[in-house]
């Protein structure tokens, strides 16, 4: 499974102030791991990169991005969506970039019988809930130890433990 290098980081959302500050809602794991970011990408391909710094601001970052000086400059940037380099992020084991999982064939642990695909990624606050569609349904994954037994992006699947009740109507 080929991943993509450049993956989503954020939208700019509006303006900040009269000298070209963005507010960005960051789709990081956290804001602050946004802000950790000292480029990004204003293409999926990578081909336009621009200098960032950044600092929290509740649950935004608000950005400074390179040749961005006015505030004219930046409304100009509205709804755009920032890209970052899956290189410059370094992910703690056993944790993956969201765009890596959508697409893994989920299958069972012991059996490796073929359920469905994974479509989506919620946060709950608790735990992460995956979304996979299984036939003409969609089926809701707690993405718990318990549940999910090993996550292979390379190799393009995801092995599951089905508790009871998770994939039938079973008390």
């Amino acid at each position: 499974m080929v991943k993509k290098r450049y993956l989503e980081a954020g939208k700019i959302v509006g303006t900040h102030g009269v000298r070209g500050e963005v507010r960005v809602q960051p789709w990081c794991d956290t804001p602050a791991q946004f802000a950790s970011l000292k480029v990004v990408y204003f293409d999926e391909a990578g081909t336009r990169p621009v200098g960032l710094s950044s600092r929290v601001h509740g649950n935004l970052c608000l950005s400074r991005l390179e040749g961005v000086d006015t505030m004219q400059d930046a409304a100009a940037l509205r709804d755009k969506v920032l890209y970052l380099d899956r290189n410059d992020l370094a992910l703690e084991p056993g944790r993956h970039f969201i765009q890596d999982l959508l697409g893994l064939s989920i299958v069972d642990a012991d059996t490796e019988e073929a359920y469905g695909t994974l479509t989506e990624v919620s946060f709950t606050g608790a735990n992460d809930v995956y979304h996979m569609r299984m036939g003409g349904r969609e089926i809701l994954i707690p993405a718990i130890p318990q549940v999910v037994v090993e996550t292979d992006t390379d190799g393009g699947v995801m092995r599951i433990r089905p508790i009871k009740g998770l994939l039938d109507d079973e008390d």
